[in-house]
């Protein structure tokens, strides 16, 4: 059995590395600073050391207005200052609300970014959604300036097509160095569209998100039955629960991927560790795959 499942650091670009797991903010919100930088500090402690946000969050999950979650990591900066050089610190911007998609804004969205969060620069800037009525060649120019003032490490796309993120990678050579989308036993997208692929050819970390499917993975009549049977076995298998087995499949390809974890629950962030261990190998993989297609592959 050769196992896939890869629990090595991943590269971001040239100079960063994070760990397999990664921790996203967007339930970091409408606490206090001391509950929220507990959790900061447990997720750095798992070797999670991605901590990825955005300026929209704060808007759902309990939040009460745009950018509450980077004013609340903020604070946790500020009240532990030492936090900051632990961390790979990721934040997205360019949806505005009311205006779904606006690219002419990330550099001011990036400036008020690093003024919610307290600090100098971000080692990477990732851009929320594509912005289709903005030229590639103009949110380029706007995320070289934000680079040569030294207000940003790296640069990445989330929920970009490939064609999208070719076009901007068109006028900004080298720099793209993440993509993040959205993958997990139930969404399998990225393996049919492109993504991955794309992420292989020119080295970029894909940062998945909703790895767990919303939680779905934790319910078994949230599946299809095939899915469920498949993923079932293996965790009894392996001896851990079926979202373990979810995190391990996200981690098992080729691409690497970082999963990215949301959960508030600290004994569930420390659980998910185990994944690191589970042994899955291409067979398993596969099964997973098919079952969560309804169909066998050609």
């Amino acid at each position: 059995m050769t196992n896939l499942v890869d629990q090595s650091q991943r590269a971001l670009g040239s100079d960063l590395n994070v760990g397999p797991l990664g921790y996203g903010c967007w339930r970091l919100v409408n606490m206090p600073v001391a509950e929220a930088q507990a959790r900061i500090e447990h997720v750095l402690a798992q070797g999670m050391n991605l901590i990825d946000t955005a300026d929209v969050y704060g808007l759902d999950w309990g939040g009460t207005a745009f950018g509450s979650a980077e004013e609340l990591l903020g604070q946790v900066l500020r009240a532990a200052p030492g936090l900051r050089e632990q961390m790979v610190l990721a934040s997205k911007g360019g949806i505005i609300p009311g205006v779904p998609y606006d690219s002419a804004y990330l550099e001011q969205a990036c400036n008020d970014s690093l003024q919610r969060l307290g600090v100098e620069y971000l080692d990477l800037y990732q851009i929320h959604r594509p912005d289709m009525l903005t030229h590639p060649q103009e949110t380029a120019r706007v995320l070289q300036r934000l680079k040569d003032s030294g207000k940003v490490r790296t640069f990445g796309v989330s929920n970009y097509t490939t064609s999208q993120t070719s076009a901007l990678m068109a006028y900004l050579p080298g720099e793209i160095i993440s993509q993040q989308p959205q993958y997990s036993a139930l969404h399998l997208d990225p393996l049919f569209d492109g993504t991955f692929d794309q992420c292989m050819q020119h080295q970029q970390t894909p940062l998945v998100w909703s790895p767990l499917a919303g939680g779905r993975l934790g319910d078994s009549s949230a599946m299809p039955d095939a899915l469920a049977r498949v993923l079932q076995t293996l965790a009894e298998r392996e001896g851990v629960d079926v979202p373990t087995i979810g995190l391990a499949f996200v981690l098992a390809h080729p691409a690497r991927p970082v999963a990215l974890l949301g959960s508030l629950n600290l004994e569930r962030l420390t659980q998910a560790q185990q994944a690191l261990s589970v042994q899955l190998d291409r067979t398993d993989v596969y099964q997973i795959i098919q079952a969560s297609m309804g169909e066998a592959l050609p």
